[in-house]
């Protein structure tokens, strides 16, 4: 799906042990698959059905997402480091697609 643009907002650098905040949003339409289109065919469900982050390969978070979270599903968290690295950010969909997007980060 072409329309589908993650984004991730993190500071370029951050004080060892110094928690900063970590803002993720897709643009993703989150079908439910409880809608019908215009013939009455049920639509089917398409979401964004997992969500995980990664430290220089350190699991952060690893998330669950349903059909109850909206279309452009925005994720924040708070996080830490200890070593300057590279976040790795990816969304899972249910039609097997895969959104992966990275951010490195400098010890301030």
């Amino acid at each position: 799906m072409a329309d589908v643009k993650p984004r991730v907002k993190i500071p370029s650098s951050a004080s060892a042990g110094e928690a900063f905040t970590v803002k993720t949003l897709i643009s993703h339409p989150m079908e439910s698959g409880l809608r019908k289109d215009a013939d009455g065919n049920a639509i089917p469900r398409r979401i964004i059905n997992r969500f995980t982050c990664e430290f220089n390969g350190a699991n952060v978070l690893d998330m669950e997402l349903h059909g109850a979270v909206s279309a452009n599903p925005y994720i924040e968290f708070e996080a830490q480091i200890d070593a300057a690295g590279e976040f790795t950010f990816t969304w899972y969909d249910d039609d097997g697609s895969v959104y992966t997007t990275t951010n490195a980060i400098d010890l301030a």
